[in-house]
């Protein structure tokens, strides 16, 4: 099957200009950044970003045929879109040499900063779970691992940890959210609920976006790099952990592209939104994440609509009608004729279009 899946699942060209076009962006843009702030090449964020991109790449190229040999292909739902059929076999849990080799660096770089290796922990706290849930599921031999409500739990218990490690080393200035216009929304005892939701929210909504090649690793590491630029003039260390573990997802792509070679897996797509929810709680942007999280915020609320949609509808019978054709909605748009590198293409535009809208009303 393996053997079959690689012939078949050659390389795409648009797959390929689609990374090009999105290293291109990102290096650009940082670049700017650099040149902006007037750092050095030493100090610069373009040098920790290119080292995290290239490493993670190249590692892949060792990682992906070890993941081959310890036979972690993904299984593939029945009911999705025919095409991803194909996809049988490919290996997943790319996670695995993305996550740790981006938040190590972050640390490194960062000079061991301890928000930089609290974000760190948060962010490999749900590597560890996703890990576990995508184990489970290559060891049941099917698309399930851990039970939704044992997964939540344990999103929750790390999500405490962090906020009770937040308001311990940030004091109650941490509880207050900066919205537009200059205006501080101070939530008090509040504060817990909406940051332990904002964790919860962001890993889920980035692991239901992880479900096309390139898509929730380029997205995401556009989401980083932007929230790099809105807070590096407050909090550069905790900036330069974010172009670490930026570079890292985008020299994962360079292996995930259409058609990809290994999926990230639940190992690093809910590390991903841990590291988004952590850094824009610390640094008080929930409001600015929020915006830059346009896309996995859509993402989610289209699985929600789906199924509320579902129950509201049911007959006598127990059938209800759906409101896409599949959820999330990237695959409602395959099902409606999208090639998978049209869907990618657009929502790399979007999130740079909302990364714009982010450094607006930062």
């Amino acid at each position: 099957m393996e053997g079959k899946s690689a012939s078949v699942r050659g390389l795409n060209p648009t797959g390929t200009v689609l990374l090009i076009l999105l290293g291109t962006v990102l290096t650009g843009s940082i670049l700017w950044l650099d040149w902006q702030t007037g750092r050095s090449l030493m100090t610069s964020l373009l040098l920790p970003f290119l080292v995290s991109t290239a490493l993670v790449a190249a590692i892949g190229y060792r990682a992906i045929p070890l993941l081959k040999q310890l036979k972690m292909g993904q299984f593939i739902r029945e009911d999705g879109p025919q095409a991803h059929l194909q996809k049988a076999g490919t290996p997943t849990m790319g996670g695995v040499f993305v996550v740790p080799v981006g938040a190590l660096l972050g640390i490194i770089w960062s000079q061991f900063s301890p928000d930089a290796i609290a974000v760190a922990a948060t962010s490999l706290g749900y590597f560890a779970i996703g890990g576990v849930d995508d184990w489970k599921s290559l060891s049941n031999r099917q698309n399930e691992g851990l039970t939704p409500r044992g997964k939540l739990l344990l999103q929750t218990a790390i999500a405490i940890a962090f906020c009770a490690w937040a308001l311990y080393s940030r004091g109650s200035e941490i509880t207050n959210v900066h919205l537009p216009f200059n205006i501080v929304l101070p939530l008090g005892f509040l504060f817990w609920g909406l940051a332990v939701f904002t964790l919860l929210a962001e890993s889920n909504a980035t692991n239901l976006t992880d479900g096309v090649d390139g898509l929730a690793g380029g997205t995401g590491a556009i989401a980083l790099a932007g929230l790099a630029a809105i807070i590096l003039p407050k909090e550069p260390q905790l900036a330069i952990f974010c172009i670490c573990l930026s570079g890292s997802y985008l020299g994962f792509v360079v292996h995930n592209r259409n058609k990809a070679k290994v999926f990230m897996g639940d190992t690093g797509s809910l590390a991903l939104g841990g590291a988004l929810g952590a850094v824009g709680i610390l640094t008080e942007n929930i409001w600015v994440l929020l915006v830059l999280s346009g896309i996995f915020a859509v993402e989610s609320l289209s699985v929600i609509a789906q199924v509320g949609y579902y129950k509201a509808t049911k007959d006598a019978e127990g059938k209800g009608k759906r409101l896409f054709k599949m959820a999330p909605i990237h695959h409602h748009l395959e099902l409606s004729g999208w090639k998978e590198t049209q869907v990618v293409g657009l929502f790399y535009a979007i999130e740079v279009l909302l990364v714009l809208i982010g450094l607006a009303i930062k």
